[in-house]
Parts: C-alpha cells; sequence; structure tokens
C-alpha cells in the first residue's frame, strides 16, 4: 500500500437558477490534498481558504473521514494533510462539498476501503444534505440528481460542458443556513408547476448543449433566487451589466453571494474585462466545467 496520495478535488456551483438542490457543476477551481502517514494527526493550510484556528476533532475534512472509516469498522491512522484550496469558504463555490468529498476519498484510499463511485454519491450527497455540489465534485461536468428517503443518488452525469463560466465573488461570506432562512416553506401549485417546468427547460437546455437558452432559464428561477436577491452584494446591477455584455445568462452559485454567468467562450477574455472595471468589489474569475472529477495519484 501506498503511502502518499495526492487528491484533486473539483469545486463546484449548484442550482444554476431554478435546478434547486438538484443541478450541480463541477468547476476548474481546485481544492487539492497530499495526504501522507505519520504518527500524529497534523492538517496544514497552505493558503487562506482555510479555517484560521481549529482542533484536529474538529476539522471537516477529519470529521468526515473518521465518520466514514467508522462506518466500515476500520481504524483511521494518522495522517499529515496539507491543503490548498482555490474555493474561498462560504461563497457558494462548494468548498464544504469539496472537503467532504475529500475526506471520503482520504479514508477510502488510507483505510483501503475500495469505495464505489456510487457508495462516494450516496455518502457525499448524505452528509451534505442534498446531493447538487457533492455529485458535481465526485463526478465533475454536469449533474443533475435526485436523493430518495434512504439516502441513494440518482445522477445523471453529463462532460464536456464546453461553455466558458464567469464567477463573481464578493468579500462578504453567506452561511447556505442564513440564505435557507429567508425561503417560504410552500408554494401554491400554479406558482410550483411554473417553478419546475423552468427547472426542466434548464436542464434539457443543458443536456443538449443549448446554452443560450440554458442562460435564459438561469434567470428564470421561482425557488430561491427571488427570496435570496436581497442577501446579495449587487445582484440586480451584475445581472443587468452581464446581460449587457453577452452573457447568455446569470444565477446565484448555490446559495450566493457568488454569481455565475454561462458566456460564449468567444467573448470570455473581453467579458471579464469589462465586468472587473465596472465591479472593483468583486473577485472576477473566468473557469471552465471541470473535466474529471476526484482524482487520486
Amino acid at each position: 500500500m501506498s503511502n502518499m496520495w495526492h487528491i484533486t478535488v473539483p469545486g463546484s456551483t449548484a442550482n444554476l437558477g431554478p435546478g434547486f438542490d438538484s443541478i450541480g457543476l463541477g468547476l476548474a477551481l481546485y481544492l487539492k490534498l497530499q495526504v501522507s502517514l505519520q504518527e500524529q494527526w497534523e492538517i496544514i493550510h497552505l493558503d487562506d481558504n482555510g479555517p484560521k484556528k481549529f482542533s484536529i476533532e474538529e476539522h471537516l475534512l477529519y470529521s468526515i473521514a473518521k465518520k466514514v472509516a467508522d462506518q466500515y469498522g476500520k481504524e483511521l491512522p494518522a495522517c499529515r494533510v496539507e491543503l490548498a484550496s482555490e474555493l474561498p469558504l462560504a461563497r457558494g463555490l462548494g468548498s464544504s462539498a469539496a472537503v467532504i468529498v475529500a475526506g471520503i476519498e482520504l479514508a477510502n484510499q488510507v483505510c483501503a476501503l475500495e469505495l464505489t463511485v456510487q457508495d462516494k454519491l450516496n455518502l457525499s450527497s448524505q452528509i451534505e444534505g442534498h446531493p447538487d455540489n457533492a455529485t458535481a465534485s465526485v463526478l465533475g461536468g454536469l449533474t443533475i440528481s435526485s436523493m430518495n428517503d434512504n439516502g441513494f443518488v440518482d445522477t445523471l452525469h453529463i462532460p464536456n460542458i464546453d461553455a466558458a463560466f464567469v464567477v463573481y465573488i464578493p468579500a462578504v461570506e453567506l452561511k447556505t443556513s442564513e440564505a435557507r432562512s429567508v425561503l417560504p416553506e410552500q408554494f401554491d401549485r400554479v406558482y410550483a408547476v411554473n417553478a419546475s417546468a423552468h427547472a426542466n427547460m434548464l436542464a434539457a437546455s443543458l443536456m443538449v448543449h443549448d446554452f443560450e437558452r440554458a442562460g435564459r432559464y438561469m434567470e428564470a428561477d421561482l425557488f430561491h433566487e427571488p427570496f435570496r436577491a436581497q442577501l446579495i452584494p449587487q445582484y440586480a446591477e451584475i445581472r443587468a451589466a452581464a446581460k449587457a455584455h453577452g452573457a447568455f445568462g446569470t444565477a446565484l452559485s448555490g446559495a450566493g453571494p457568488t454569481l455565475i454567468s454561462i458566456v460564449p467562450t468567444a467573448i470570455a477574455d473581453s467579458f471579464v474585462k469589462a465586468m472587473q472595471q465596472q465591479f472593483t468589489e468583486h473577485d472576477i474569475i473566468l473557469t471552465t466545467a471541470a473535466q474529471h472529477g476526484i482524482q487520486v495519484e
């Protein structure tokens, strides 16, 4: 058995508007771990995209790895883990899902669990509570998923989403719990039918690579964005400016506060420059769909 592993997990965006808690997209922004066995646990963050102060026991990576090892009746050996992350915390880019997926993979490797892809989808989605970000981090590309009451995840995986994506990351955090607290408990039937039609059209448009139409439905969400918009810095302004500069559509990334646009690849560079000049408070990043999900060397 090896005693050093390199684990790479893509970050993700969820929902893309109306695909609420169901649609995920792996992004080419990564969490990278170097794991080696040693006498005592040590977790080292190589950048600012991790907790500043923590005990090993309360670190998400450790607690997930321990939980999975325990679940399979294995002893989790002590590891030294170095983490490098391109995913800012609590910004809607799947940072916690990426750590959960990494923790499951860490246990899988160091305890030789031989988990299947389906095991990883189920475990990560059960821990996250919904399958959107987790499936996208496991598989990369576009995922459309449903999780049943037993925690089994059924996922359609669409690789090769050949479009450009631009994320606008504000300097503020938004906890998913706070973003969930503003949502209505129920919708009336006519409203719900409309909302789910938009979600169906978004999924279908993405699957046939009709990105122009997908962009239209990204902006037609009725499930969560109308209620969360007031929590998001410059929500309306960014959507309007992105449209004016040629984006197909813009939506919240997950619960926000980051926004994401789908943009024609041909104009991507000039689009980003224009948006950077207009929204200087945001960190604006051009990215693509992740070609691969989790990878281990």
